[in-house]
């Protein structure tokens, strides 16, 4: 398994005037790519950051983004990515759980950082991208300009951690999961076999870069010598275009994206004949929209299963989505395919003993991919991992073939367009209104969104608390994502004898 870090070296060296990626007009070779990351890994040596040092980076997709990444490949820095979505007391949190020495940032987000600036001692040194650089800030490039070629006089190793990525857990509290070079080059050699991806290849990352499911598809194509063509958000028109113009091999977008694509006026126009894996891992595809998006895009589509701890679980590829298979083969399709090669993945009881097929039990998988545990949570950690096998808090079920099928979820937690939502940090959020006494969260099937953030609210006696005023309140303590898109106002929620909230019966209401 080659490691990250040979990557950049080998593919400076054997194909060092392809394009290693792309960002609006912004195109740079392997062999440029390596440049900057060697002298950027050099000035950040100088600067006093050493070897697993965390390195935190608040940015859209962006070129930059790729080197922070790449320093932590290349020297052993901890390269921690922030969440732009997050809201100010969030990114707060965050920051002073990982402590890292010094961030990287967007101009755009100096009026955030400038206000948590007092309460964050533990960063050393801010690095602004950018024209409009604050006062308290160094310039992105003229940091980078003034180091080594050569790079520092560190390198990483397979063990070091490469990255923590944060990922929030039932309690509220974010939790930072400890990834090693070993595992995220394994997830690059998994995910480039099974999407099939060769030199001189391309794929568009869409995805925000501070999410697995953009690395997963960025580290690969590196990995196999192809170019990264980046976008900064999620737009139908310009992922058709610049799959027509940029001629895109590979592309990773959830079902609501899939929707949204297929749904544009005139995208038939558009020429995507280039494309030859389109996976859209997160969720199953609804079996009409996955039947229009092979009638559009061609027997291309990939699913999977996978999670930011654990890497690749399973995957369901592309000669398996049959719309005119056997009852048992159009069945599979609700599935998220078969574990893949490397990862085991079992049925288990709530002891961790394994249940026999057919029956339904937590997912448990081990793999090169598993994380190291969380960021200064041991507990979590032990419950995690407990027997060797990471607890993914997914319910399932495996047929005699060995093909995954997800139930439902242990975790309290909302899949709403792609992005994870626990309910436990949405009703914290809503109960800090004045206005209300008691509140609970729920995921609704939504025709969109897959599911809709949804809260079941009671107000307090004479309060006129509205829906609108409760999201409005919500915004400015989480993510916009994560904010109820529908309010309902009840008397009283209904309760179990253990007192806890009857949320099934919520559901059904």
């Amino acid at each position: 398994m080659i490691q990250l870090r040979e990557t950049i070296e080998r593919n400076a060296a054997l194909y060092p005037e392809a394009l290693h990626s792309i960002c609006g007009p912004r195109r740079v070779t392997f062999r440029a790519f390596a440049e900057r990351v060697h002298r950027l890994g050099s000035a950040l040596h100088q600067l006093g950051l050493r070897h697993q040092d965390r390195l935190a980076v608040l940015a859209m997709n962006c070129g930059e983004y790729l080197e922070v990444y790449g320093v932590a490949e290349l020297c052993g820095y901890v390269a921690t990515p922030v969440n732009w979505r997050l809201a100010a007391p969030e990114i707060r949190q965050m920051l002073l759980d990982a402590a890292p020495r010094m961030l990287v940032f967007e101009s755009q987000y100096a009026p955030v950082l400038a206000s948590l600036r007092a309460e964050l001692p533990c960063i050393e040194q801010w690095l602004c991208i950018g024209e409009e650089v604050p006062e308290w800030a160094l310039p992105y490039e003229t940091v980078l300009a003034r180091g080594d070629a050569a790079g520092p006089p560190i390198r990483s190793a397979p063990d070091d951690l490469l990255c923590l990525i944060y990922t929030s857990g039932t309690t509220g509290r974010p939790k930072g999961c400890m990834l090693t070079q070993t595992n995220h080059a394994f997830m690059a050699d998994q995910s480039a076999s099974f999407m099939g991806m060769l030199p001189g290849d391309r794929a568009l990352v869409i995805a925000p870069l501070f999410h697995v499911g953009a690395r997963s598809q960025q580290i690969p194509m590196h990995q196999r010598g192809g170019t990264v063509v980046i976008l900064r958000g999620f737009d139908p028109a310009e992922v058709l275009r610049t799959i027509a113009t940029e001629r895109i091999t590979h592309v990773h977008m959830v079902p609501t994206m899939v929707q949204d694509v297929l749904d544009l006026p005139g995208q038939e126009a558009f020429d995507t004949s280039s494309l030859r894996c389109l996976i859209y891992a997160a969720a199953p595809m609804p079996l009409p929209v996955l039947k229009r998006a092979i009638e559009r895009f061609g027997p291309i589509l990939v699913n999977g299963w996978g999670l930011t701890e654990g890497g690749n679980g399973a995957m369901l590829p592309r000669h398996l989505h049959r719309l005119d298979g056997t009852p048992a083969e159009l069945e599979r399709l609700c599935s998220v395919g078969q574990p893949t090669i490397g990862t085991e993945v079992i049925v288990a009881d709530d002891d961790g003993r394994e249940l026999p097929r057919g029956e339904v039990g937590e997912l448990l998988l081990r793999s090169a991919g598993t994380m190291a545990g969380y960021w200064n949570n041991h507990p979590a950690t032990i419950e995690a991992l407990r027997g060797g096998w990471l607890r993914t808090g997914d319910v399932g079920r495996m047929d005699a073939q060995g093909f995954v099928y997800l139930l439902d979820r242990k975790k309290d937690m909302i899949i709403s367009g792609g992005e994870n939502v626990y309910c436990r940090e949405v009703e914290e959020a809503l109960i800090a209104h004045p206005g209300l006494a008691d509140v609970a969260v729920i995921g609704m099937p939504d025709a969109r969104w897959g599911e809709a953030v949804t809260a079941i609210a009671v107000r307090k006696p004479h309060a006129e608390v509205d829906e609108a005023a409760l999201i409005a309140h919500c915004r400015g303590l989480i993510a916009a994502y994560k904010c109820p898109k529908r309010i309902r106002f009840v008397d009283a929620l209904p309760r179990l004898p253990s007192g806890k909230v009857n949320k099934p019966a919520l559901r059904q209401a």
